[in-house]
């Protein structure tokens, strides 16, 4: 009974020391060029609906559930969405845009598990037929998901799926 009391100690004390040591903030992003004018990019990124069509994340469950409030691209507009377990659950909500410059979202997964997460996303000018994109995230873990980015880290998996989006985002934008 002694030798089962110091392993649940030693099993307790190694998670709690790893929950410690792993980083609990991330500020992932990445960036593309899209041959477009400014205003054009920010006004297709800005509709929550249009999202099913360059969002990877969508792509894993073609029947989700989707409903949308309020006046779509305005702040305060919402979308929630339920889907497979590839999908899960959530909310997004509008809650910063800055008319061609700027747009940040609030996302709250509900399933699989509850995270929350602010989303954003930065337009430039390079040329006025070229424009510079931003699409990150950022937000913090909290435990067992602090544990879980030692091994799969946010970086490579937010990352390689915000590169997949930037590229369908650019390829339907410059196919228009």
């Amino acid at each position: 009974m002694t030798l089962f009391f110091y392993l649940i100690i030693a099993v307790i004390t190694f998670f709690a020391f790893l929950h410690a040591w792993a980083k609990k903030e991330y500020d992932i992003s990445r960036t593309v060029v899209i041959n477009k004018p400014r205003e054009e990019v920010y006004n297709f990124v800005r509709q929550l609906k249009n999202q099913p069509y360059w969002n990877p994340w969508f792509e894993r469950d073609h029947h989700a559930i989707m409903k949308y409030k309020g006046q779509d691209g305005k702040v305060d507009s919402s979308f929630y969405w339920k889907g497979n377990s590839k999908v899960g659950e959530g909310i997004q909500r509008i809650i910063k845009a800055k008319q061609g410059r700027i747009l940040e979202t609030r996302l709250l997964f509900i399933k699989p598990v509850k995270v929350n997460v602010l989303t954003y996303f930065g337009i430039k000018d390079i040329e006025p037929e070229k424009t510079k994109m931003v699409w990150g995230a950022k937000g913090n873990l909290a435990f067992p998901l602090t544990i879980l980015s030692i091994i799969y880290s946010p970086e490579k998996l937010l990352g390689e799926n915000f590169e997949k989006g930037l590229r369908n985002l650019k390829t339907i934008l410059e196919s228009n």
